[in-house]
């Protein structure tokens, strides 16, 4: 019995080596799970940070950057012309002047009642009156007004001027005006901007046509 007993197979003892790996590898892996979850949260807040930086400048650069609204006449028919000679020199016109407000801001710009004076020679000829309106944001406010140039009230040595372009078959006017307004962008953000018209027309009295029109 006692020999039996001896020959009876043991298995060996576990030592804790397998076990110790075992540990090991789940602990690499996590620590490898954690620097990946924390790179990840990294990168999350970088790109959210440059994302707020380039909105900020988007808004700082582009939205807050208040330019005047430009203010013009735009081409038009002439109605009815009627012109004098060298000797006798004179004219009357009607026509409907396009007026336009080209707005680039990001907000409204709502401008007072002006007026845009016609002039030839420096001198007074016929106005246009501008009532009290808005231009929106990104776009172009249209205003039609009908208008009467007349050169009766010229004085005789700007009438002997006019004598020579008639002669020449070209009249030249100049429109000027002011618009005095506000623009509002995000209903908070305010500034008062001008707008100037300076604009050069050359009619021709031949033809009863506008023959160019610039503005500066």
């Amino acid at each position: 019995m006692a020999e039996k007993n001896q020959n009876q197979y043991h298995p060996p003892e576990s030592n804790g080596y397998h076990r110790n790996d075992q540990e090991s590898l789940h602990t690499v892996d996590d620590e490898e799970a954690k620097r990946k979850k924390r790179m990840k949260l990294t990168i999350g807040i970088i790109a959210f940070v440059i994302f707020q930086v380039v909105q900020a400048l988007f808004f700082v650069l582009v939205i807050m950057k208040f330019k005047s609204p430009k203010f013009r006449v735009g081409d038009f028919a002439i109605q009815t012309l009627t012109v004098g000679t060298q000797a006798s020199p004179s004219f009357d016109m009607s026509f409907v002047a396009p007026i336009r407000v080209k707005n680039t801001n990001w907000g409204p710009f709502k401008y007072d009642a002006s007026t845009v004076d016609f002039t030839y020679g420096g001198v007074l000829v016929g106005q246009a009156i501008i009532p009290k309106s808005k231009a929106n944001f990104k776009s172009t406010k249209k205003i039609d007004v009908n208008v009467t140039l007349s050169s009766a009230n010229l004085p005789s040595n700007i009438n002997s001027n006019l004598g020579r372009d008639l002669s020449s078959g070209v009249i030249t006017l100049t429109s000027q005006g002011e618009l005095k307004g506000k623009i509002t962008v995000m209903f908070m953000f305010k500034k008062k901007k001008t707008s100037q018209m300076n604009c050069t027309m050359a009619i021709d009295s031949t033809t009863k046509a506008v023959r160019s029109l610039s503005c500066k």
